[in-house]
């Protein structure tokens, strides 16, 4: 059984949307059990209608919800242990949920993780990883907004929580790994993503494959598995991606009603048509992960819809069932332990 927290009163449509997503997800994982933190009042005639789901599901009242405006430590002086936020994330801390879920204020939950969950040994910054499409599947692309910056030492770091996320996501043994760049050749870019290709390789590390420096348009081919970057670049990438998105979508419906002909040619192609606005959809990628914490918490965003928040819930399910956290703290220490002077005799 995996157990899911999850924050009711988050996003923009709060139980009304997370409440049948929830219901959604369920369907599709039977051997879930949600630990449900709301506002009784709102939250209950919601989950009246879904009594499968309630009927598998704990649910704790809580008065205090984040607003999605909130500054992250406004909302920690205000609703740290009380807020359907915190108590979402605590029930991880505390082992009454394998993952948190919450379509909340993204820097009010990345606030309330860190002081909750607190990071890893060993890791200075946690990251956010989205899942990208790509012309070869999904790949993983990390940070894309929970830090502005990072030394090549973080880089190093976010290389391996990638690189384990793509084991627990895609099931790969080995995934490769491409540190965005603005080219491939060694001498370009700045010198901390210098420093930090030239750190993988040396690691050396058995969990992954370092494949070099790859650029942007790298991401949407899915040269690599999991790409590295610092989270002011990835964020604008992620953002960028999100409008191509939309813009090619807009473009289409344009063009697809402009003439007769331009309809009747619709009909005809509409199959296409579908399977390409299915690839375009990012509520079936929804669901961004929040990598090196004591925890697994996952961001879904904040205007996503009812399958928008399964799919995030569905992420959170793999993660959790295919140990993340461990294979997180596992490449950590077999990493760190290289680094380490030898102790005892053969020291000398």
């Amino acid at each position: 059984m995996i157990r899911i927290s999850l924050d009711l009163m988050g996003g923009d449509f709060g139980p009304e949307v997370v409440v049948p997503g929830a219901a959604r997800a369920l369907d599709r994982h039977p051997d879930i059990a949600f630990v449900m933190y709301g506002q009784k009042d709102r939250c209950e005639a919601v989950l009246a209608k879904y009594p499968k789901l309630r009927e598998k599901s704990v649910f704790h009242e809580c008065d205090v919800a984040i607003s999605m405006d909130e500054k992250p430590s406004q909302a920690l002086r205000r609703g740290r242990y009380v807020s359907s936020m915190w108590r979402s994330i605590d029930a991880v801390k505390a082992g009454d949920a394998d993952v948190v879920v919450s379509a909340g204020n993204t820097g009010a939950l990345m606030a309330m993780a860190k002081f909750c969950l607190r990071t890893m040994a060993n890791i200075e910054r946690p990251a956010i990883a989205a899942i990208w499409p790509t012309l070869r599947g999904e790949s993983i692309v990390l940070d894309v907004g929970a830090t502005i910056g990072a030394d090549a030492q973080q880089l190093l770091d976010f290389a391996l929580m990638g690189g384990a996320m793509a084991r627990a996501l895609f099931e790969i043994e080995r995934p490769t790994i491409g540190l965005l760049n603005v080219g491939v050749e060694e001498i370009k870019g700045q010198e901390d993503v210098k420093d930090a290709g030239r750190l993988i390789r040396e690691a050396n590390l058995e969990s992954l494959e370092y494949f070099g420096f790859v650029e942007g348009d790298d991401i949407g081919k899915g040269t690599v598995d999991v790409v590295v970057t610092e989270g002011f670049s990835g964020n604008i990438a992620l953002k960028a991606a999100e409008g191509t998105a939309k813009q090619i979508g807009s473009y289409l419906r344009a063009a697809m009603s402009r003439t007769l002909l331009a309809r009747i040619g619709y009909v005809l192609a509409k199959g296409a048509f579908d399977l390409l606005r299915e690839k375009l959809d990012p509520s079936k990628v929804n669901g961004g992960v929040f990598l090196g914490l004591n925890g697994i918490v996952i961001k879904s965003h904040g205007g996503a819809n009812v399958e928008a928040f399964a799919a995030a819930i569905d992420v959170g399910y793999d993660m959790a069932k295919n140990g993340l956290t461990q294979k997180i703290e596992n490449d950590l220490k077999k990493y760190h332990a290289k680094r380490l002077p030898p102790i005892g005799p053969e020291a000398a």
